[in-house]
């Protein structure tokens, strides 16, 4: 049954891909926003969504609730859309000015140093185009995803990332942690994703509950020395974006590994919550996070 479910989707995403690269970028990423807000939440359960929101914004208005829910699928859906224009993001090839960059003078050090250092974020907005941006800025710099369910349609992004986000692309799990710390020793940096829950992570608070929580950047920060750099990315008007680049920082070592791992991923979290608060519809609030 899964097989043909995965083939189902991967037909259907096909043939969607195939309409908005006909139909160009503003339509595709337009009609991208109606479908996700229409169509999406049949696949994803409103409770948890709504269960998500209480626990991290607290007890909302029925309106601002639903503002919330409303963006976040639509900018799901735009995104969705946006897959087929990477190379036009890419190549900047879009016919307008689709990024503005706050803090390219951190990108700037980093680049003139020939510094490896670990970026984060979470999945704000077209997420994809962080590591792209960073790449296109000169960054040399490896970007860790999560592989999709779905084996047929996950060749397919992969091709996309590799192609035009950005070439070093690792998996997560045991074998792309090793490739993760090779790359570092020939002097890259790491750019990831730290909101989506690991099961095997511990658990650490976010908007003050536990959450099963990745210890990645904390672990290479404290056995590289790496700085850290938080980069949020945020959805303006269509498929316009800005990204800032926040101050580089070093972590705080102690003679306690576990708890400097512990400290270090409390603050990412912090920091996490910080961006979400900032603009809450631009969050994937559909992955049950507090699980």
């Amino acid at each position: 049954m899964k097989i043909i479910k995965y083939l189902f989707e991967f037909i259907i995403i096909i043939s969607l891909f195939c309409t908005f690269k006909i139909i160009g970028l503003r339509n595709a990423s337009y009609i991208g926003g109606l479908l996700g807000k229409f169509i999406g939440p049949l696949f994803r359960s409103k409770n948890i969504i709504k269960q998500n929101i209480k626990t991290a914004l607290g007890d909302l208005n029925k309106q601002k609730e639903n503002e919330i829910i409303n963006g976040m699928w639509t900018n799901i859906g735009k995104t969705f859309s946006e897959y087929v224009f990477l190379r036009d993001f890419k190549l900047n090839k879009t016919n307008f000015s689709h990024m503005k960059i706050n803090g390219a003078k951190y990108l700037n050090e980093i680049k003139k140093n020939n510094e490896a250092v670990i970026f984060y974020s979470a999945h704000f907005a077209n997420f994809e185009l962080m590591a792209m941006e960073l790449d296109k800025f000169g960054i040399k710099c490896a970007a860790i995803y999560r592989p999709l369910n779905n084996f047929f349609l996950n060749p397919l992004m992969e091709y996309f990332r590799m192609k035009y986000i950005c070439s070093n692309q690792i998996p997560k799990g045991r074998m792309g942690m090793r490739e993760i710390i090779n790359r570092m020793k020939d002097g890259y940096s790491v750019a990831l994703m730290v909101d989506q829950r690991v099961g095997e992570g511990p658990r650490v608070p976010f908007f003050d509950k536990p959450a099963h929580t990745t210890t990645i950047p904390a672990q290479l920060a404290l056995k590289y020395n790496f700085r850290l750099i938080p980069i949020f990315l945020e959805r303006k008007e269509g498929s316009t974006f800005e990204m800032t680049i926040y101050e580089p920082y070093k972590i705080h070592k102690t003679d306690n590994y576990d708890e400097d791992v512990k400290n270090i991923t409390i603050n990412i979290n912090q920091v996490i919550e910080k961006m979400i608060i900032k603009n809450p519809t631009q969050w994937i609030w559909s992955h049950n996070r507090w699980k």
